[in-house]
């Protein structure tokens, strides 16, 4: 098995604030790791990291087996897309195609475009015209023309209405199907990540709870009800599989309130 992601004791502190502590995890190339935990948790933080943005206090990292850093060369092989969904408003979708061609040695302007029209979104509209599911859209098919080995996403969906939200992750698990591709994708919304997630990173008071396979993950926890689950009061964790053979990943507790999110 091949590691896209390897991290040991990883640390980031801002001044007196502890963004992540003694962060150790591991994720296999081609998975869709679901990385999930309340605010503040560290996921951001984690994924600022992973693409080179931000420097750690302390720990060891390795990114597609070497060192994120900014250099054209790693660069290349990463996709990062934010939450603000970073398009310039007022340029069309064609124009974005154009720039990127411009900007990364391994562009696919054809699969952006294939995207696009499969979706119905026009290439020559402004992208502050569009829809919030259509800008969302199109920043991903232009995340993945750049062909990169390892995408990183920092809540892309957080602000989609449901359709919109499915049609992401749809098209996002067509990527991974379709290539050597590894995603690390960071969401509150658990409903929504077990559709497409086989892989499973669980941060809480930027540290990690749980990472692994969900299928390993979901063998070595057991779903605790009745009086049983009672005894163990909030500091009871779960990872409970639905009827429909679904994964429902579950921080401690939040399921016994009624949440679907974190």
């Amino acid at each position: 098995m091949i590691t896209a992601i390897e991290t040991r004791g990883l640390c980031k502190q801002y001044r007196s604030v502890t963004a992540l502590n003694d962060c150790s995890i591991a994720v296999p190339e081609g998975r869709i790791s679901a990385l999930i935990g309340p605010n503040g948790a560290g996921k951001t933080t984690l994924l600022r990291l992973l693409a080179g943005l931000a420097r750690p206090t302390a720990g060891e990292m390795a990114v597609l087996g070497g060192l994120p850093r900014q250099d054209p060369a790693f660069l290349a092989e990463i996709g990062f897309l934010a939450q603000e969904i970073p398009l310039y408003r007022r340029f069309t979708a064609e124009d974005h195609i154009g720039i990127g061609a411009h900007l990364n040695r391994r562009w696919d302007a054809a699969s952006v475009r294939d995207r696009l029209r499969s979706l119905n979104i026009p290439l020559d509209r402004a992208a502050g015209s569009l829809s919030g599911g259509q800008r969302a859209q199109l920043a991903l098919a232009l995340t993945l023309a750049k062909q990169p080995r390892l995408l990183l996403l920092d809540e892309p969906v957080a602000a989609l209405d449901p359709l919109a939200r499915r049609n992401f992750l749809a098209t996002l698990a067509e990527a991974v199907a379709d290539g050597e591709l590894t995603v690390v994708l960071s969401s509150h919304l658990l409903a929504d990540l077990e559709r497409v997630a086989d892989h499973l990173i669980l941060l809480a008071a930027s540290r990690v709870q749980l990472c692994g396979d969900i299928d390993e993950l979901l063998a070595e926890h057991h779903v605790l009800v009745g009086p049983r689950a009672a005894g163990h009061g909030r500091h009871a964790r779960r990872v409970r599989r639905g009827a429909r053979g679904d994964c429902a990943l579950a921080a401690p507790a939040l399921h016994e309130r009624g949440h679907d999110h974190l």
